[in-house]
């Protein structure tokens, strides 16, 4: 009989730092382009992490990410003794305020902090190891608390029936903050086996690549993950050293499991379906793969140590074949049970069993068939309807769909060209209802958690009509499609995986913060689904990153120096740093990844307002300012006055541009990738150094004149200086950018600068830097981030449009206006129209997003008359869209 670890018996885990180091060498953690943590290195780092975190037993929040600071972070707390709870974004927050820890790990800001806080007086029980979350995404559900023994006897039985060993290889692409994830993890760090993290998702590109070069063995995932494997062309490629698959966390269909299983069979690999809950840790039966074959609709036996058995509604066993009662399992890994508050943290273990609420038959040979859930049931005209079996139906028609339901009727959510009469249909023939008592609503796709699972909840209030059809036109959603037309935003995608930059950052925290009040923090990394369920949050004050703010003043000293000449020109350079900031905060993912190309796509944003200024340029003067066309104006050798190049305030422009190109070529070399990767803070310190190196060497090798500071090679290390500022996690990190960036903007402002404005502009970079490495979040009264924001987000428009009031709009008005009214209107006037652009560049946005649905919509009513179907064969939505277009 198995006996719970205590709290001082961690020791005795193969997860502790002592079985950790006893591995030595052997690869623990590997990311792509072949940076390898070392088991002994891994433990250096738990060991060191935990120092810090002794003390009196409590309970760590930690943003369980899938990243190397999460991993290490979940270990070091447990070596310190203290409960985890491992977290997603959107739950944090939520649970925090619930169980109020002392102890929280996240990202702030692309950052790892540890945040300290009084806690409770309420110790956690000694044998509580780790919370994990089971709300979902909206609302707040139960926690489950799982013991010592829970996770390292799961972890064990996992181990034993894969057959794991420490030659094995996982591709990690599961949340550490779901069950199954966390399983995987523990499962292989328990028999020194070793995980390969690729981060990002399975569509990103270079994702096959990857696996097959990092000698994955296994692979896990949930039946999303294979939908998304099969749009990546995966049984297209070989993978040697590939020779089990597993899947479990939902239904995979039949006819998917069946096309694994014969793939894999083919190639002497394994296909394991698998059976679990959060409740009994993760994972309560398997089939084995040997036995799939023809009984492809079972989750199998019970594990290693645990049982399955079948009981009616009064408890009693069910002993036949095919009858179906409540599964029931037993064993080591079950929960010690539910926490709502921090006081049930306090609570022994309460449970012995597993009522896991799933209904399931047993056929002759033994094993398990999951066929219905007992709370997804809806009781109509005296009929028990089950959601998940009418799910089976229409999955058996080809069709993809979500069934929720409430005692008076059923709707069915679809993806795929299917007609919703059709599908009404076929829900009265598999349920025995009325058409009277079906509805099926057609959407573009399912709604899924961060899991991976349907997101029944969102299509619950859906149903329910908490959502109008007016509602649904201003959601998260439609803001996504709106600022990433024409690309198609599914619900798993996120801002960082879609490629944001910082022009659509700033966009998107506007229009979160009219729908959702105030945005949850790290959104960017949220999935869109999850984002779109996070409920609406009022306060008088909001907190804005302070990288906005200052894109805000900076965009207002420009405009203020090209009307006045005062001497503070520190606009533009601030512009420059948090170019260089932006990338490395949004889009270094891409760059790191190989797939270089997709950082100079948001250039079309800018560049079309560019090129029709070069345009109407071109028509006043009759000539082509070619230097401008091909965005080399900014190197001397063209003229405005010889109409070579247009003024040179676009110089920012051109400026931007070749950074961007820079960084693209830098980062194509795979030299420079793999380093990045492997130290990526101080790869970008070289960078920096490297490029301040140019701004010294630059004026000895080409005389351009004063036109030399609106070059790259007089500009870039400033960016450089941006993105090392972004990269810098720890304390020593920042202070080591701060006095870099300090050093050499003193020595550019006292000791080389000869104008008042060039002091005044290199020394006010000091306290942009600051600001962003010390304090990247700044709370603000809500009516001034309604002016901070569109600032920030029109900066753009606002640079390249302000000279045109002054310049065209106004000069016939000079004569009759003092000089300090005349400059008063120059500034905001010039500040409006960039704004009315932007706001004006948002609309087109919208229509376009807006008239790209009408068009299928069109397309559809065009199929539907052509087939001679009637309207109404439409649903009441459906028709009333049509109707409208």
């Amino acid at each position: 009989m198995e006996v719970a670890l205590g709290a001082g018996d961690y020791s005795m885990s193969p997860l502790c730092v002592a079985s950790l180091a006893a591995r030595g060498d052997r690869p623990a953690l590997l990311y792509p382009g072949g940076r390898t943590v070392s088991y002994r290195e891994l433990a250096g780092r738990v060991a060191r992490q935990a120092s810090q975190w002794r003390g009196a037993r409590s309970l760590v929040m930690l943003e369980a990410e899938l990243s190397e600071h999460s991993i290490v972070a979940y270990l070091a707390a447990r070596e310190a003794g203290h409960a985890v709870a491992m977290q997603g974004r959107a739950s944090l927050d939520r649970d925090r305020d619930v169980f109020r820890p002392e102890l929280c790990y996240r990202r702030f800001d692309g950052r790892w902090r540890m945040e300290r806080s009084e806690g409770d007086t309420v110790a956690p029980h000694p044998d509580l190891a780790v919370l994990l979350s089971t709300s979902g995404s909206t609302g707040h559900g139960k926690s489950v608390r799982l013991s010592r023994m829970n996770i390292q006897s799961n972890a064990s039985a996992i181990a034993e029936y894969l057959g794991l060993t420490a030659a094995d290889r996982s591709c990690l692409i599961l949340p550490l903050h779901y069950s199954y994830g966390l399983s995987v993890l523990n499962a292989h760090l328990s028999v020194g086996a070793s995980l390969y993290i690729p981060g990002g998702s399975i569509l990103d590109e270079g994702f096959l690549d990857g696996l097959a070069a990092s000698g994955s063995t296994n692979i896990s995932g949930v039946p999303y993950s294979y939908d998304l494997l099969e749009k990546v062309g995966f049984r297209e490629r070989y993978f040697p050293h590939l020779r089990l698959m597993t899947v479990a966390g939902g239904r995979l269909s039949p006819g998917a499991v069946r096309l694994y299983d014969e793939h894999l069979s083919a190639r002497g690999a394994r296909f394991f379906v698998m059976y679990g809950q959060t409740e009994a840790t993760a994972r309560m039966a398997y089939m084995p793969p040997e036995r799939l074959r023809g009984r492809e609709d079972r989750i199998g036996l019970a594990i290693p140590g645990g049982s399955l058995t079948i009981e009616d509604e009064d408890g009693r066993p069910v002993t036949g074949p095919d009858q179906a009662g409540e599964l029931v399992y037993r064993g080591p890994n079950v929960m010690m049970g539910y926490a709502s508050s921090r006081a049930d943290l306090a609570r022994g273990a309460e449970l012995s069993e597993l009522r896991t609420g799933d209904l399931a038959m047993r056929d002759a040979d033994g094993f398990f068939r999951i066929v219905g859930r007992r709370k997804r049931i809806s009781k109509i005209a005296g009929l028990r309807i089950g959601h998940d079996s009418l799910e089976a139906a229409l999955e058996r028609q080809g069709i993809a769909a979500a069934v929720v339901g409430n005692d008076a009727e059923i709707h069915a959510y679809y993806s795929g060209q299917s007609e919703a009469e059709e599908v009404r249909r076929l829900l009265v023939e598999a349920s025995g209802l009325t058409l009277l008592q079906v509805r099926a609503s057609r959407v573009d796709a399912l709604p899924r958690l961060e899991s991976g699972k349907i997101d029944y909840q969102t299509l619950r209030n859906r149903a329910n009509g908490r959502l109008s059809v007016a509602a649904e036109k201003d959601t998260v959603g439609a803001l996504f499609n709106q600022l990433f037309y024409p690309k198609k935003v599914r619900p798993e995608d996120s801002f960082l995986s879609l490629g944001g930059d910082s022009l659509r950052f700033v966009q998107l925290s506007i229009g979160l913060e009219r729908i959702l009040g105030e945005a949850p923090e790290a959104w960017e990394r949220m999935p869109v689904a999850s984002l779109a369920a996070s409920g609406r949050r009022e306060s008088r004050c909001r907190q804005i990153g302070t990288d906005l703010l200052i894109r805000a003043l900076a965009i207002l000293l420009v405009v203020l120096h090209h009307e006045t000449l005062w001497p503070i020109p520190g606009g533009s350079a601030a512009m420059v740093i948090l170019a260089g900031y932006g990338l490395a905060r949004f889009q270094s993912h891409v760059l790191l990844s190989g797939a270089v190309l997709k950082l100079l796509r948001p250039l079309a944003q800018i560049l079309v307002l560019y090129y029709l200024i070069v345009a109407g340029y071109t028509l006043a003067w009759g000539e082509v300012p070619w230097a401008s066309v091909f965005l080399v104006g900014n190197f001397g050798f063209a003229d405005p006055e010889r109409h070579s190049m247009v003024p040179y305030l676009y110089w920012f422009i051109e400026a931007y541009c070749q950074m961007l190109l820079v960084f693209t070529v830098l980062f194509a070399v795979p030299f420079v990738r793999r380093g990045a990767v492997a130290r990526p803070f101080a790869t970008g310190m070289g960078l920096f150094a490297a490029a301040f190196a140019t701004r010294m060497a630059f004026p000895l090798l080409v005389d351009i004149g004063n036109r030399q500071i609106f070059t790259l090679p007089w500009i870039f290390y400033m960016a450089a200086l941006g993105w090392c500022a972004a990269l810098a996690e720890t304390w020593r990190e920042r202070s080591a950018v701060m006095l870099a960036g300090t050093g050499v903007f003193l020595f550019l402002g006292l000791y080389e600068g000869v104008w008042i404005g060039t002091k005044i502009k290199y020394l006010l970079q000091i306290a942009v830097l600051a600001a962003l490495l010390f304090l990247p979040r700044i709370s603000v009264p809500r009516w001034s981030a309604q002016l901070i924001l569109p600032l920030s987000a029109a900066g753009f428009h606002i640079y390249i449009l302000h000279r045109f009031v002054p310049e065209l709009l106004l000069p016939s008005l000079q004569p009759f206006l003092p000089p300090l009214a005349f400059a008063l209107c120059s500034i905001v006037g010039g500040t409006m129209l960039g704004i009315a652009a932007w706001l004006a560049q948002r609309q087109l946005l919208k229509w376009l997003a807006e008239e790209g649905s009408a068009i299928e919509w069109r397309s559809r009513l065009k199929h539907w008359l052509a087939s001679d179907r009637p309207l109404l064969a439409l649903g009441p939505q459906e028709e009333n869209q049509v109707q409208r277009q």
